[in-house]
């Protein structure tokens, strides 16, 4: 694995989303998902592949920053700018369009960018019983678990492992019941 490559991945990830939140109750560090995308394709699922992790690291970075195609291809190759594309909603096109769009085109994704919209989904669903987004009620988190449902279909076949985990977290979706109740919690400053 070409690691000084991976790091360089990171960075451009991490400088990029330097000023986005997550929309969970206590505003996460964007990067958090990016990373966690990697984690899970390498160590839950066992995926080595450079190219595969980098456009992990990489996936939201044409849809939600200034980045364009032309520059992840300039700075990290056509190969895994072309895996962003591929996992890239178009931001123009109305919300309930771009969600229809991502299970329109799951099954036709090359392998590598269905094995990182898999991970996505794993790690967005995650998210949704850990750090659920601030002022989603019940129900929008079970659409989502619907909609997330009928993106995976269209991704099977390309990873017995990732598959498993996106099954055990659609098994849990009744889990997801009544209110949420935060807790904000304020740590002592240190020093």
């Amino acid at each position: 694995m070409d690691i000084a490559f991976l790091l360089s991945v990171t960075q451009f990830a991490a400088d990029k989303h330097r000023h986005q939140r997550r929309k969970d109750i206590h505003a996460s560090p964007y990067i958090n998902h990016p990373l966690a995308l990697a984690y899970v394709l390498s160590n839950e699922a066992g995926i080595e592949d450079v190219t595969v992790l980098s456009a992990a690291l990489l996936h939201d970075t044409i849809e939600d920053t200034d980045t364009t195609f032309e520059e992840l291809t300039e700075r990290f190759g056509s190969t895994i700018a072309s895996i962003v594309l591929e996992v890239t909603d178009d931001k123009s096109l109305p919300k309930q369009q771009r969600k229809q769009l991502q299970i329109d085109h799951a099954p036709h994704s090359s392998y590598e960018a269905k094995l990182v919209k898999l991970a996505d989904k794993i790690c967005n669903l995650r998210d949704l019983f850990d750090y659920p987004p601030y002022g989603w009620s019940v129900e929008r988190i079970h659409d989502y678990f619907d909609w997330s449902e009928k993106v995976i279909a269209g991704l099977r076949g390309v990873n017995a492992k990732l598959e498993y985990l996106a099954d055990q977290l659609l098994q849990r979706r009744s889990e997801i019941s009544g209110e949420f109740k935060y807790e904000v919690q304020f740590l002592e400053p240190v020093g």
